[in-house]
């Protein structure tokens, strides 16, 4: 999607030609102790998380972009041999993720967890989805993950079972945006749990990755020429400048366009 604005009007230009890094966001002052409050209601319940409209956006771009910056992923979906609460599922995955960093080099990930519900034995269990750059031995990681789960208290159903599902990996050719747009829009955009844990995470580097950069129209144009645009939408609410969003079919022809993004993208991806 492409969103261009006109600065004539009031003669403001951005700050920065780039946005959505975490590179960009303000350190926040460190917070003051204070004196522990006494409860007197009984223990506090964990607030449910759930993914907002605007937190699976943010992922579809970051995924975007991370795969820009990739010749190959892999998508990794990582499920438990057995009931398992949300806080005992991130915290394995946790583990598992900083046995991944000490073994390979520069790993890059971004993981979301769903609710199982294909699976009636575990109604509801978290299951995780893993994005990464990283080629995986299948066979060792595979035993690795089932054998951390039962060092976390996660026993099979029988001493014989373990199911192959549990590590499962499928890799992605970057070139093919659409597939991994298929990907991202199945276990993301139709995610609408709600969960006692975080609903994901990614390494450092993806979060310091750009996803948006303002430009004028000069850049949309060149989609018109190139018959790329499949939908315009036009907001001329008379209190607002004009507003125009064009939805773009992303393709060999249209994603060249984006060098910049890519450019400034593969600075932070290869950066030490």
């Amino acid at each position: 999607m492409s969103v261009t604005f006109s600065t004539r009007q009031f003669g403001i230009t951005p700050k920065s030609e780039f946005t959505g890094s975490a590179l960009q966001r303000k350190k926040q002052p460190k917070r003051t102790a204070t004196k522990k409050q006494t409860k007197t209601d009984g223990v506090k319940e964990k607030k449910l998380r759930s993914m907002s409209k605007r937190t699976k956006q943010k992922i579809r771009k970051k995924i975007t972009c991370f795969s820009r910056t990739q010749k190959r992923l892999s998508f990794v979906t990582l499920t438990f041999l057995n009931q398992v609460s949300d806080e005992q599922a991130v915290n394995i995955l946790r583990k598992f993720i900083d046995n991944v960093k000490k073994r390979s080099n520069d790993f890059q990930y971004l993981w979301i967890v769903e609710r199982q519900n294909k699976n009636n034995d575990f109604k509801g269990n978290p299951h995780f989805h893993m994005i990464t750059n990283k080629y995986w031995k299948i066979k060792k990681w595979w035993e690795y993950w089932l054998t951390l789960q039962q060092k976390n208290g996660i026993i099979p159903r029988n001493k014989n079972f373990k199911p192959s599902s549990a590590f499962d990996v499928k890799q992605l050719n970057t070139n093919n945006i659409k597939r991994i747009s298929t990907y991202v829009t199945k276990y993301v955009t139709k995610n609408d749990a709600k969960f006692k844990c975080q609903v994901w995470n990614c390494s450092k580097k993806v979060s310091e990755l750009y996803t948006d950069f303002y430009t004028n129209t000069e850049f949309t144009d060149q989609f018109i020429r190139l018959n790329a645009v499949t939908k315009e939408f036009i907001d001329k609410d008379f209190k607002s400048p004009v507003i125009n969003v064009k939805m773009i079919d992303l393709n060999r022809q249209t994603l060249p366009l984006y060098k910049r993004l890519d450019n400034i993208n593969n600075n932070v991806i290869n950066s030490k």
